[in-house]
């Protein structure tokens, strides 16, 4: 199947995109807020609870969202599915954005932003948090050399530099074209290098919770815990392409890509039956089942979690009808979406109690700003993005009413 990607060049500033704008402003000034006053003057986080809303969405949540990018990769460049090329571009440019704003998460979250340099050259090789660090700093930059491409896609043969800045036209062609030719040669190694790296930090963030046995609730803590979160993520990977191509689609108005989308979530009832499988396999050999009655906020939310973020929408794709109507399958690839979104918040803030701390945790005003403000910015700059450079591929678009 051919498919010819292209910059949509529509109207940008909606009243959408203003909304969009109007958040990214609000979360700006808590930013502000919170580098002027500190993190205690915008948020809940204590000692004893230093992990909150922005570990467990900004971060842990975005990591797994993101993992549409590297696994469509695998599935379109690595195993030869080539049918499925339409998405990988928009797959690609989420998970750019989903990890450049995990970074900004974590310069928002710990205390020392400046020092975020330090694991570059100080190497702790005992330390879980040290590989997650480095595997994300390589992934995030081999993410924008996998971009890059589309860059120069758009602008080759096209640069037009205004005034005096006209002269650089013939060397930016040259750029241009050198790195068309270089990454052409190379790109596959930026490619199975982005699948090593997603698998090693995916399933290390589960491996930063082991540490606390006596801290997780024993619905959460299993020594499979990160194998849990690898598993999660890729099961997370095609349904979170659904999820995002539905609404990037239906908002600028083009073709659904249905073609490309329900055969990609057949693969998506195994990848998700596998994670089922697991997880409820470990609860029942722990024995851990005992605690899923005790009519808890934890339990009710495990139960939350598993019922309507795992087992009803895997039920829901088994059906080849729904796999082939927009709506069913938007539906249930939102509720897989929200099911890891919450097994992230459950693990790292729901599931976390420890014994130093008696009080509850609930976000500050403060850090629900940042984080809206954040998901508003990567939103904001998607649009941007589609709008200018050849990223959707959508055949044809749709009538208006």
């Amino acid at each position: 199947m051919t498919h010819h990607p292209y910059p949509l060049k529509t109207r940008f500033w909606t009243p959408g995109v203003v909304v969009l704008a109007v958040l990214m402003a609000a979360g700006a000034a808590a930013v502000v807020a919170r580098f002027i006053g500190g993190i205690g003057y915008v948020s809940n986080l204590s000692t004893a609870r230093p992990w909150g809303l922005w570990i467990g969405v900004d971060v842990a949540s975005g990591v797994a969202l993101a993992a549409g990018g590297f696994t469509t990769a695998f599935l379109a460049h690595i195993v030869g599915r080539h049918y499925f090329e339409p998405v990988v571009r928009p797959a690609l440019l989420t998970a750019m954005l989903g990890y450049t704003f995990v970074v900004l998460g974590l310069l928002i979250d710990i205390g020392r932003s400046w020092a975020i340099w330090k694991p570059m050259i100080f190497w702790n090789f005992n330390s879980v948090l040290f590989e997650v660090a480095m595997c994300v700093m390589f992934y995030l930059n081999v993410l924008y050399i996998e971009f890059v491409p589309v860059v120069v896609e758009q602008f080759k043969g096209r640069m037009n530099l205004p005034g005096p800045l006209a002269a650089l036209n013939g060397l930016a062609e040259t750029l241009l074209g050198l790195a068309d030719r270089i990454l052409g040669k190379i790109m596959w190694i930026f490619i199975i290098a982005g699948v090593v790296l997603s698998c090693m930090h995916q399933s290390s963030l589960g491996s930063l919770m082991l540490v606390a046995p006596t801290k997780v609730h024993p619905l959460w803590y299993t020594p499979i815990l990160p194998l849990l979160f690898l598993t999660s993520a890729i099961a997370v990977g095609y349904p979170m392409v659904v999820f995002e191509t539905t609404l990037a689609t239906t908002s600028l108005k083009l073709d659904g890509e249905m073609r490309v989308l329900s055969p990609l979530t057949r693969l998506t009832v195994y990848l998700l039956g596998l994670y089922m499988a697991l997880k409820i396999g470990d609860m029942v050999v722990r024995g851990t089942y005992v605690h899923l009655l005790e009519g808890t906020a934890q339990t009710n939310a495990f139960l939350a979690e598993m019922i309507l973020g795992v087992i009803v929408p895997w039920l829901m794709l088994l059906s080849e009808r729904v796999r082939r109507n927009r709506r069913a399958l938007f539906a249930a690839c939102t509720m897989i979406v929200g099911g890891v979104l919450l097994n992230r918040i459950n693990v790292f803030v729901v599931a976390y109690k420890p014994p130093v701390s008696e009080s509850s945790y609930f976000p500050a005003v403060g850090e629900i700003l940042i984080t809206v403000g954040l998901i508003s910015t990567l939103m904001f700059i998607y649009r941007f993005l589609v709008t200018h450079l050849p990223v959707l591929s959508a055949p044809a678009r749709e009538v208006s009413s």
